[in-house]
């Protein structure tokens, strides 16, 4: 048997190149949990499944919504401030419902009955079609909405700051050269 003596030093310890490889081991592992939880749990209050993303240059999300457009805009201009872009996202939607419905309010109002009587459907159909089309584009702004939150939060997570504090935080050791010990 044989006993090796190491030389063990705090993250602070070290110079900058020992330092920039700690940062490597740790950044390697950091992010094996399902840090994305929190913001998935949020979309979800104002009525967005996100069921995948990538961090690739393209940066999309996919999912879906699970409350009308109204309702969805209502949560998030409720829940999320007004520096939020989803707040900006919600709050130009929810502008736009109101003038298409009030628009459609308005040509209901001109008609006699016998020309609404004759026309209701057909109205009726051309406003749903723009309801659709309006939750299909909310729906994907959201999307991308989300998709920047997602890739501001994993870069933040893995930046030298946030990393150096949670090496601190956990008192990792590392040798001279910054591997970790």
């Amino acid at each position: 048997m044989r006993t090796i003596s190491t030389t063990v030093y705090q993250f602070d310890e070290l110079n900058d190149t020992a330092k920039e490889k700690a940062r490597e081991w740790y950044r390697n592992g950091a992010l094996d949990y399902d840090w994305w939880d929190f913001t998935y749990q949020d979309a979800a209050t104002i009525g967005l499944k996100i069921t995948s993303f990538d961090l690739d240059r393209n940066r999309h999300a996919k999912g879906h919504l699970t409350m009308s457009l109204p309702d969805s805009c209502k949560a998030i201009l409720k829940e999320h401030g007004e520096a939020c872009e989803t707040y900006k996202t919600a709050s130009s939607y929810a502008g736009e419902l109101a003038t298409l419905t009030a628009t459609l309010n308005r040509e209901k109002e001109e008609l006699s009955e016998e020309e609404y009587a004759d026309k209701a459907d057909e109205l009726d159909d051309t406003y749903q079609g723009e309801i659709d089309r309006l939750t299909e584009e909310y729906e994907q702004e959201l999307l991308e909405d989300y998709s920047i939150m997602l890739q501001h939060e994993y870069e933040w997570l893995l930046a030298d700051e946030q990393v150096d504090e949670s090496i601190r935080a956990n008192e990792y050791e590392f040798t001279e050269t910054g591997k970790r010990a």
